[in-house]
């Protein structure tokens, strides 16, 4: 029996060493890959509410940056600002909450905080999109868009940012 555990022991040691040897391999086989589980996001969900601020109430972490494209994780509890980004294209992948997304239209008021970025007060002439958990968007460059949250809910969702050709 002794001799039995031991041997146990001993494949779990050598399989553990070698998942192990593949996770470094994998690594160095594999640069800029990144796999965030469910469970890693869902883990992100309170400290984003716990770290709101703004007239927005909005709290983000970018999780990578690769040059061409980069990733976050975002929370909102409050309307979002009317954005245009001219060398961007965006995806939202809904992981938790309910929010309207205005898209196309024409930005009222537009001022352009930083350079190929465009805000505004409003959006006139959009179309609304409901945004529930699993739902996926793409957002085109150079297209309007805004997230509205209702007071009292929160909306939280995976951003994917991808430079335009």
């Amino acid at each position: 029996m002794k001799k039995t555990a031991l041997a146990v022991v001993a494949i779990l040691c050598t399989l553990t060493v070698g998942a192990m040897t593949v996770a470094r391999q994998s690594k160095q086989s594999l640069p800029n890959f990144a796999h965030w589980t469910a469970k890693e996001l869902k883990g992100y969900e309170k400290p984003l509410r716990e770290q709101v601020s703004g007239p927005n109430k909005t709290s983000s972490v970018k999780l990578a940056d690769y040059g061409s494209s980069n990733v976050a994780i975002s929370h909102r509890e409050a309307y979002g600002i009317p954005e245009v980004h001219a060398h961007m294209d965006d995806y939202f992948v809904v992981e938790s909450g309910e929010a309207t997304l205005i898209v196309g239209g024409e930005v009222v008021n537009p001022k352009s905080p930083e350079p190929n970025e465009t805000r505004g007060d409003a959006i006139k002439g959009g179309e609304r999109k409901t945004l529930l958990p699993g739902d996926v968007v793409h957002i085109p460059t150079n297209m309007p868009h805004q997230l509205l949250v209702e007071k009292g809910k929160q909306f939280t969702y995976f951003v994917i940012k991808v430079k335009a050709k």
